[in-house]
């Protein structure tokens, strides 16, 4: 593969498409599109603000113009990828409010593609899809936009993301990497595009249907094996046993998987059985399994609500406009991430209580979480703060060291929503 031949456009520079861009930087002309001024601005200044990648590695890639040879320019100006021949879409595919798939942004990213494409360029597609969206929904887009032929004029790949956010070991390169390709032979050019940057390698599937539903699998495996230990957390709760301990029992056995109850929130979990569902249900398959631990984990906010309050209860505490603190409200700890974070089921749960609730998180953005969700955080804790209840609901390190019966009032209680303080310190954890 040529560096001088080929120059990549990453479309969404997100946590996936940021941390992309600038590896392919390191080999490749390479320019980031993402419709966000700001964002733009903020990384030509070579600053990140969801900690993916660090301020110095963006200053040994960041170029102030379309680079002529290796490097990364930001972008949101359409011009700025006329001359690229390979474009790579990692933008976000949520679901609506009635966990349905949106598409909306992939329609969108497959359109300002369309408008720049030109005879022997690729696309490829990162974000997480239901078998056969790539083929089915984004190609047509770019036909119609472009006015060029699919697999005669240009060519798709698929090779999903695996990037895991706030995680400094399993970073992009560090994981194996699946691709696809609309024909064997720019299967084989994609794969040899990202072997490139993957040092962990890759694995070339037999087609873009296959990289998707491997994709989409992969968090739905996860999501029913947290929603089997969510059920077994509710079971044992009730037989007055600790599921923690009972984990730890368990774990003793060669081939026992570590899952832990808690919330499953983000961008990839709590969001891609949904599509693996639809696409099962257009094919006349009601996937029982699937949408019984979506619903399992859903609710996991409103139980952890529940067991809170009867805490207080029992330890004598008034409920009408008691004083709480919170602890975490990103979907993952030691994250700034606040993407779907199922933390604010627990919050609008207790809310409806009328209890005064103090949310404190020093990794999320104030802003961010008043603008997503409506609710007010802060980033440093008062001094001489009492509360009768203190929950922690994310475990960010900052949290898991402190004990936090230095914060309640007489009588006050704490939960361990994520089971990782000391237990002699707690009065209840999940």
């Amino acid at each position: 593969m040529s560096n001088n031949q080929t120059c990549i456009a990453v479309l969404g520079l997100g946590y996936v498409g940021l941390p992309l861009a600038v590896e392919f930087a390191k080999h490749f002309k390479t320019v980031g599109f993402d419709i966000n001024a700001q964002r733009i601005g903020e990384l030509q200044s070579c600053v990140d603000h969801t900690l993916e990648v660090s301020d110095e590695q963006l200053k040994e890639v960041i170029q102030q113009q379309v680079p002529t040879d290796k490097g990364l320019y930001c972008s949101n100006k359409l011009e700025d990828i006329k001359g690229c021949n390979y474009f790579i879409v990692t933008v976000p595919t949520p679901v609506d409010k009635n966990n349905r798939p949106d598409l909306t942004p992939l329609y969108r990213a497959s359109e300002t593609v369309g408008k720049v494409l030109k005879k022997g360029d690729t696309v490829v597609y990162e974000s997480t899809v239901y078998p056969g969206v790539t083929e089915d929904e984004c190609v047509p887009v770019l036909e119609k936009v472009s006015g060029l032929k699919f697999n005669v004029d240009f060519f798709c790949g698929y090779s999903p993301e695996r990037i895991n956010p706030g995680d400094k070991n399993h970073t992009v390169t560090k994981i194996k990497k699946v691709t696809s390709g609309s024909t064997p032979e720019v299967a084989e050019k994609v794969d040899a595009l990202y072997r490139t940057v993957i040092v962990a390698g890759t694995h070339k599937a037999s087609s873009i249907k296959v990289a998707e539903a491997a994709k989409v699998i992969e968090n739905a495996q996860r999501d029913i094996n947290i929603a089997f230990v969510n059920e077994l957390a509710k079971i044992f709760n009730r037989l007055g046993i600790d599921t923690h301990e009972v984990l730890a029992a368990s774990a003793t056995k060669w081939n026992f998987l570590p899952f832990k109850p808690g919330l499953v929130g983000g961008h990839c979990i709590g969001v891609d059985p949904y599509y693996l569902a639809q696409k099962a249900q257009e094919a006349g398959y009601h996937p029982e399994i699937i949408l019984a631990g979506r619903r399992l984990n859903d609710g996991m906010g409103a139980y952890i609500a529940s067991e809170i309050v009867k805490l207080m209860i029992r330890n004598d505490r008034t409920i009408k406009n008691a004083d709480m603190l919170l602890l975490g409200v990103t979907f993952k700890e030691n994250c700034p991430d606040v993407r779907n974070t199922r933390v604010v089921d627990i919050i609008r749960d207790l809310q409806s209580y009328d209890i005064n609730i103090t949310v404190y998180d020093p990794w999320a953005s104030p802003e961010e979480v008043a603008h997503e969700y409506g609710i007010t955080t802060i980033k440093e804790l008062p001094e001489n703060c009492a509360y009768d209840a203190v929950v922690l609901a994310v475990a960010h390190d900052e949290f898991v060291k402190e004990d936090w019966n230095k914060c309640l009032k007489k009588g006050g209680i704490v939960y361990d929503v994520k089971g990782c303080l000391d237990k002699e310190k707690v009065h209840a954890r999940l």
